[in-house]
């Protein structure tokens, strides 16, 4: 028997302490993937993956204690070595080795050049062997940015005083209605996959007043685009005694600029990798629904042909607008349609024909929606009443709004989307870790 009393340090160094601590002339004991070996006779340069970059290793042969013809690339070893500097190498320093420890090699050769700046493969090759792809230094940036952007997100919310929440993602009815919903049988009954935390994070405002949530959301939509997926990321907030919409836009341009800030200072790496321009977040111009549309129309001779709905070449082109005429990467399009918003997105009073909502466009795409909620239990039940919804499922959150609720409002960010613009991707499955389509389940 033996007690735990936490984490003890650690002999073998991660390639932060290699750089920070000033181990040159030092013996280090190093761990990592095998990325690439070049040959160069008597010396060979093995260049090891780490979860932070990569490190330049020296094995000398007849010296370094190890069977050379035993290494090759995606061998995970643990080394040990001396620290020189070296201008030429990754980081300004390099490791000449020891001696080389293997842990595990490849039983047989790689199906795909995982070391290469570029793989030489489809989208669609690269997603069936996603494991071993997103090896490759610039397929695993993306998911690092991501991660920033998640982070940012969970960080700048909880410094606002939100709380973070975790929803149910198996229901009785989906949040937006509508049969786009994946079903499934519940112990002989039926329910389906959340659309979106809504229902959830409304009701949980009258607890907490601020909430915050990261998680699956799951669209059955028969779509085939380079935009969306049928399971993706959200990022939602709802946020109780609002003076306005105006209050939730302004605190998503909060989250915008502390997001830009973060990756400038936490991501630099990554972002040299990816050649990331990051946007400008120091003001973002609002125009209406309506408005917008005639501006895009005037501007670039389109014929406006729903009135109720951005069509993807609009919101492109609203995006080129701004950008072209105030230098603008982000634009808020508010008082959208009430007829094209779900029934708890709160009427405009001096024009019950448009909602107090909006989305967000980033560079000509919509990766935000929200809006201030109805908070009165009759206005909401009117408007139930009007559209002719059956409220069936509906009860625990309806129920909620009998008891009182504070004027409240909230949003969803699609992650990957938003990743997917930062990045200047075309398609949203190069920043989906294992993207489920219509055509697609496994890996």
């Amino acid at each position: 028997m033996f007690f735990l009393t936490g984490m003890k340090e650690k002999e073998v160094l991660e390639l932060k302490s290699l750089l920070t601590d000033g181990k040159a002339g030092q013996e280090v004991k190093v761990n990592g993937a095998v990325m690439n070996i070049r040959n160069m006779g008597d010396i060979a340069f093995i260049i090891l993956r780490k979860r932070d970059g990569v490190l330049q290793t020296v094995f000398e042969k007849g010296v370094t204690e190890a069977d050379f013809s035993q290494i090759r690339e995606e061998t995970f070893v643990e080394v040990t070595g001396i620290v020189k500097t070296e201008e030429r190498a990754p980081h300004g320093m390099e490791l000449w080795l020891k001696s080389v420890k293997i842990l595990s090699k490849p039983s047989e050769p790689m199906p795909i050049a995982v070391s290469k700046w570029k793989m030489g493969a489809s989208l669609e090759a690269r997603l069936d062997m996603r494991p071993l792809t997103l090896r490759n230094i610039r397929e695993r940036a993306r998911f690092k940015i991501e991660e920033g952007i998640a982070r940012a997100f969970r960080e700048f919310l909880q410094g606002q005083g939100f709380t973070e929440i975790h929803s149910p993602k198996i229901g009785a009815r989906g949040a937006e209605g509508g049969a786009n919903v994946f079903k499934l049988d519940y112990f002989h009954r039926p329910a389906v996959l959340a659309q979106s935390p809504q229902f959830y994070k409304q009701m949980m405002v009258g607890v907490f007043d601020r909430v915050m949530e990261i998680g699956p959301v799951f669209r059955a939509e028969k779509h085939n685009t380079k935009r969306h997926l049928n399971e993706y990321t959200g990022l939602d907030f709802e946020m109780g005694y609002i003076d306005d919409v105006a209050d939730i836009m302004e605190m998503e341009t909060g989250f915008l600029q502390y997001m830009v800030e973060l990756l400038r200072t936490q991501y630099g790496q990554e972002l040299e990798i990816l050649r990331v321009k990051l946007p400008k977040t120091d003001k973002i111009p609002c125009v209406t629904f309506t408005r917008a549309k005639e501006l895009a129309a005037e501007k670039y001779g389109m014929q406006i042909r729903n009135p109720y709905d951005l069509e993807p070449e609009e919101e492109h082109l609203i995006g080129r607008y701004f950008k072209e005429e105030y230098n603008a990467d982000f634009v808020f399009v508010t008082q959208y349609p009430s007829k094209k918003r779900p029934f708890y997105a709160m009427d405009d009073p001096e024009d019950t024909r448009f909602t107090k909502s909006f989305d967000l466009l980033f560079r000509g795409l919509e990766v935000t929606t929200g809006g201030q909620r109805i908070h009165d239990y009759k206005e909401l039940m009117a408007k139930i009443e009007k559209r002719g919804m059956d409220v069936e499922g509906m009860d625990g959150y309806l129920d909620t709004f009998k008891y009182g609720m504070p004027p409240h409002g909230g949003l969803g960010i699609g992650l990957e989307r938003m990743t997917m613009q930062l990045l200047g991707e075309e398609n949203v499955r190069e920043v989906s870790l294992f993207p489920r389509d219509m055509s697609r389940l496994v890996p």
